[in-house]
């Protein structure tokens, strides 16, 4: 288990064993139940089934429907209308600012190509003004070049 070039064998620890302290558990009981009295001794109702059973209980009162709500003042069909031309509104003024904005942008492409046409002016006037240095290029005569099978010999 150990390595032959160790001199002392393994060490032995004591070992502490821990117990566990049981949990007694909880003992539920019920809650007392108090005795309620109602208020006023409800009614009891007897009913005669037509196979001559006879059903006696307690008479449930129906339940009540929630009051309607009061009408508003104004009719819906002028809130419709109204809430239609706040709409109508809304739609005119972004529609304004569609229109505004394609002016804006067709006032940047027309300065884009006016920016263009100037650079390319500028480049070619450039060129046309400059003195050109002949030695520079190279120069071909065709009056005295002989053209024989597709070649150039001069």
């Amino acid at each position: 288990m150990y390595p032959d070039h160790t001199p002392h064998g393994p060490t032995h620890r004591p070992v502490e064993l821990h117990q566990p302290t049981p949990i007694q558990p909880a003992v539920m009981r019920p809650a007392p139940l108090a005795p309620v009295q109602p208020h006023t001794l409800p009614t009891v109702a007897s009913i005669v089934l037509p196979d001559g059973r006879i059903v006696t209980g307690y008479a449930v009162s129906p339940a009540q429907p929630e009051p309607v709500t009061a009408k508003p003042a104004v009719s819906r069909t002028a809130v419709n209308i109204a809430l239609g031309g706040v709409g109508f509104l809304a739609v005119s003024g972004g529609l304004l600012l569609l229109t505004t904005f394609i002016a804006a942008l067709a006032a940047l492409i027309q300065q884009l190509i006016i920016l263009a046409a100037v650079i390319f002016g500028g480049w070619i006037a450039v060129q046309i003004l400059t003195g050109r240095d002949t030695s520079a290029g190279t120069t071909v005569n065709i009056r005295k070049a002989v053209i024989k099978r597709n070649h150039f010999h001069g």
